[in-house]
Parts: structure tokens; sequence; C-alpha cells
């Protein structure tokens, strides 16, 4: 009998680009790719904080560049795929939302939204996507959605609407790429307790929300790590235009 080996996410020798690195979800990323040997290209707006993610990074023992980033300005976004080289993952994590009822959401707020979630996405997924079908070499692209692709979510309409589209923007370029050896796919957290939310879930309708969840609890960025390796992995091989839901149930409510 042939004896079988542990799975192993070993990701040395590969090169990744996170996207929206600067706190919550993708600066997790970061050191999960890191921890696993992956070489990583940190990008975001704000500055100070990627240099300080790289000084924890390297302390460590990893490598990491950083590459500011603005996914809704597109010569920000050319300027840092050029700059950036080969990469082999993409973690297209860049995005926010603004809480407001559809009937106050105002136009510069919408637009707001969808350029950075929607169109930031894709030129971002359309860049690197151009770089791995010109290297001949295939890739993986794991895009950042939310299970707001499936559930419209109270005082998010267009957020959910936003994440709909990167969902199916994922089963799209999974479809039009697959013969390029490039696998597309989609995390879609439910609720994780990151720094641009902690504020909501401390109040009593925050915390009145989380009481109606089946678990009546919140993720944290660690809930995504094995997906997270196993999407940017060899071990995803056969895996392209999935969308992964990761909620605790969530979406059950």
């Amino acid at each position: 009998m042939k004896v079988m080996k542990r799975l192993s996410f070993d990701l040395n020798g590969r090169r990744a680009l996170v996207t929206g690195a600067t706190s919550g979800l993708g600066e997790r990323f970061a050191h999960v790719l890191v921890a696993h040997g992956a070489e990583v290209i940190v990008t975001g707006r704000r500055e100070d904080r990627l240099r300080n993610l790289v000084e924890t990074i390297t302390r460590g023992g990893g490598v990491a560049i950083a590459q500011r980033l603005d996914v809704t300005e597109a010569s920000s976004l050319h300027a840092c795929v050029s700059a950036s080289g080969p990469v082999d993952v993409l973690v297209n994590n860049a995005g926010l939302n603004v809480q407001a009822r559809a009937d106050d959401l105002s136009e510069a707020d919408y637009d707001l939204i969808m350029n950075t979630n929607v169109k930031g996405a894709f030129l971002m997924a359309q860049a690197i996507g151009r770089t791995m079908i010109a290297r001949g070499q295939g890739g993986r692209i794991i895009n950042v959605a939310s299970i707001g692709a499936f559930k419209a979510l109270p005082g998010l309409t267009a957020y959910s609407m936003s994440k709909a589209a990167v969902a199916m923007m994922t089963q799209g370029l999974a479809r039009e790429w697959a013969r390029h050896d490039i696998n597309v796919n989609a995390l879609c957290p439910g609720f994780i307790l990151t720094e641009l939310n902690q504020a909501w879930f401390q109040t009593e309708g925050g915390r009145k929300q989380v009481q109606g969840f089946p678990r009546r609890r919140l993720g944290t960025p660690e809930d995504l790590d094995g997906l997270l390796l196993f999407l940017a992995s060899s071990h995803s091989r056969f895996v392209t235009g999935s969308l992964f839901t990761a909620d605790d149930g969530q979406l059950l409510a």
C-alpha cells in the first residue's frame, strides 16, 4: 500500500501580491502567505502602514516589498503592477463599504463603493491576468467577495451589489482564462471582526446583529487562513470559478 504524504501548503518560490494590505484581512493574508514561504508584495494607500508591515515581516525572516496602490486610480494601479514584476498569486482584497439605507446613500458614496470594489478589482485582476498569460506559467487569482454576493445585507445594499459583481467576475475570468492555467476563485466571508467594523459591533445595534447569527459570534481573520492557503497552493489545481463561503452559518439566518 502506498504511503500517503501529509498535505503541505508550501509556497516557497512563489510571489504573491495582496491589495488592501494596510489593515484587517489584507494584513493577515500577507502574514499567512509569508509564513508559508511566499515572497509578498503588500499594497495600499497608507504608506506608513505598509512600511511598518514590511518591517514586521522582515524582522520575522520573511520577504516583503511595499508598493503604494489606489485601485480607483488607473495610473496608480498600472504603475504598481509594472513595478511588481512577475506575480504567481494575486489576492484581490482591496474594498470598502459605506453603511447607509439605500434611500440615504449619496451618489458620491455609491461611486466610491463601485469604483473600489468592482472597477478596481476588475482592473487589478485584468492587469495581473495579462502578465500571467504573457509568462505562460499559470497562476492563482483569489478575489475577496462577501456573503453579500448571495444575500442583501441590511444597510449595505450597494456593497452587496458590488460583491455580487465580484462573484460573477470571478466565474467569468475563470472561464476565459482556464486555458492559460490561471485559476480564479473567490473567498466570500461572513462578518469578520476587523478594524473597519469593530466600532459598529460595539454598539447596541451591532451586538443585536450578532445575536441573530446562528452561533452568535463574529469571525476572526484567522478563520480564513485555511481557505487562503488552499487557493494559493498547488492543491487547488482542479478548482476554478468557485465561490467559497466562510460565514459560520450566517447565510442560514
